[in-house]
């Protein structure tokens, strides 16, 4: 079974090891885990809402 892969140069998904637009190397797109206890989510929360008040969304 093939997993997901991410290029950071493009910001392309590709199920191969290499990128089919720039021939860059990709790598695993493997979300956070889940934990009650995150210690990062306030943060996370802030940087989100900063973007949406930048971009007027918020």
């Amino acid at each position: 079974m093939s997993k997901i892969n991410f290029c950071q140069k493009c910001e392309d998904y590709t199920m191969k090891k290499e990128c089919s637009k720039c021939g860059n190397k990709t790598v695993r797109n493997i979300p956070p885990r889940y934990s009650p206890e995150d210690r990062n989510a306030k943060y996370r929360r802030k940087i989100k809402k900063d973007i949406l008040k930048k971009s007027g969304l918020l």
